[in-house]
């Protein structure tokens, strides 16, 4: 595809702006890992909601983006060497943003940044998601209570290796970098939406705790947590 115009979730969702990113989300954790990113980034984008009420991940037009049917995704019209660029996996998205606008991804600890943006992807986004469907949500009318103790245990766990790995340093990686984009929404939802962080441990942790608050104070992660707005 060689122009914005060529992919049908254009025709669901109209650019407002053809030259900027199209961002196709919601204000889930992993969703607001991009719009934090593209504020702190600077960048141009335009906000698309995929209401997950109305079923819109499962339209034709998003699986043409994403078959996985999960947001974030991505349009770059921009993309490298000028042709457009569709992607779709937060992880994903973060590095590329990164490396397009020079930012939050150092060379000097690159790699550190990958390792703790994949220990995100890997270990406290499906555990801490797991944790939250079973004291939350549906899962909480489950008996057996083995399931929501094996992931409690887990997020735990998880909260105790952040906390060693912030003693005595701001961020997770050294400087401020899309490793903290991507750990700090999952921090919040745990705490505010889950209600699960006293069950994991949190009153007995200390660095954590002042992390998300660091986090939570920059203006653009503020911005970035209402994107895309429900009208």
């Amino acid at each position: 595809m060689t122009t914005l115009a060529d992919f049908p979730i254009t025709r669901r969702w109209p650019p407002r702006h053809p030259q900027a990113i199209q961002l196709y989300s919601l204000t889930t954790p992993n969703g607001v890992k991009v719009s934090i990113a593209l504020e702190e980034m600077g960048l141009a984008y335009d906000a698309h909601l995929v209401d997950f009420a109305s079923n819109d991940q499962m339209t034709p037009e998003f699986l043409s983006l994403n078959p996985n049917n999960k947001i974030p995704a991505i349009i770059d019209p921009q993309g490298p060497g000028d042709v457009p660029l569709a992607l779709f996996e937060s992880g994903a998205i973060l590095i590329y943003l990164a490396e397009k606008s020079g930012k939050l991804l150092p060379a000097s600890n690159r790699y550190q940044v990958l390792q703790w943006l994949m220990f995100q992807m890997g270990g406290i986004g499906p555990m801490f998601g797991q944790l939250g469907y079973f004291h939350h949500f549906a899962g909480k009318e489950i008996e057996d209570p083995r399931p929501k103790e094996r992931y409690r245990a887990e997020a735990a766990r998880l909260l105790k290796v952040l906390e060693g790995a912030l003693t005595g340093r701001d961020w997770i990686a050294g400087d401020y970098s899309i490793a903290d984009i991507a750990i700090g929404p999952w921090l919040r939802v745990l705490r505010d939406y889950y209600k699960a962080a006293d069950i994991a441990g949190w009153a007995d942790l200390h660095a954590v705790p002042a992390y998300l608050d660091r986090f939570l104070a920059r203006p653009a992660v503020q911005r970035g947590l209402l994107i895309p707005a429900r009208t």
